[in-house]
């Protein structure tokens, strides 16, 4: 049976592992050697092992036939498809909360988020401080979508799908900051996050569940950069995807 210490330890394992992965220092490819990752992480076999299989349900890594793990790779296409595959469920609570009435705490909060990246997108210039912010708001405010559906099922749904690799609503906001057009594109992302609210208080579900399908466009087009970027230092883990032929 799990301890309460074993479990801490696999988690501390699990969060370490995939801190090496996205960082490149684990290749994707790899195979991961399980006493090398134990006297790396000076961390015991059993909490180990319960990381590794995580990261496998997470998709970062592939069981391999004769026991094992390796760092798995991503097509493009894979990639592409766990960002439409969170396009629709947002859409789908969107739509929910519109039709449902969104809670009016979960509003304000989320309104806050929005005030809080308006503040960001008011400097002329954004540093990486900047761009950090609104990565850690913009997780927020779409983390609150799930709630203002009112629907545990599709909250549900949606954490698993942020869990794919690179499907995270900022997966990719980090390739735009060092684009000359970074800025109007958070504006416009910005935009959609306030329409979005707009909707539902309106209870316009077509309308809310069609602004955060569009929505979803915008990382597939920061999908599309990041592949083609060769600044590859700020952003190692996108070695893992491999490009369309």
């Amino acid at each position: 049976m799990e301890t309460e210490a074993t479990a801490s330890q696999a988690v501390k394992a699990q969060l370490r592992l995939r801190e090496l992965i996205l960082s490149g220092e684990l290749p994707g490819g790899s195979r991961i050697a399980e006493l090398a990752i134990v006297e790396k992480l000076g961390v015991s076999r059993t909490p180990i092992r319960t990381a590794l299989m995580r990261l496998e349900q997470e998709g970062l890594l592939e069981a391999l036939p004769n026991g094992g793990y390796a760092v798995r790779t991503f097509s493009e296409r894979d990639v592409a498809d766990a960002i439409e595959l969170r396009g629709t469920l947002e859409g789908l609570a969107a739509r929910l909360a519109a039709e449902r009435g969104a809670p009016a705490g979960v509003l304000a909060e989320a309104r806050q988020c929005l005030a809080g990246i308006d503040e960001v997108l008011a400097q002329p210039a954004l540093d990486d401080a900047a761009f950090f912010r609104y990565v850690a708001l913009n997780k927020r405010f779409h983390a609150l979508l799930a709630e203002l559906a009112g629907s545990p099922v599709v909250a549900r749904e949606l954490e698993r799908v942020v869990c794919l690799p690179f499907a995270s609503p900022s997966g990719f906001v980090v390739v735009q900051a060092n684009s000359a057009r970074a800025r109007d594109m958070l504006i416009v992302a910005q935009d959609q996050h306030r329409q979005v609210l707009e909707a539902m208080e309106q209870r316009e579900g077509a309308r809310a569940e069609a602004i955060m399908r569009e929505h979803s466009r915008l990382a597939q087009r920061n999908l599309r950069e990041a592949v083609q970027t060769h600044d590859l230092d700020r952003m190692p883990a996108v070695r893992l995807i491999r490009r369309r032929a």
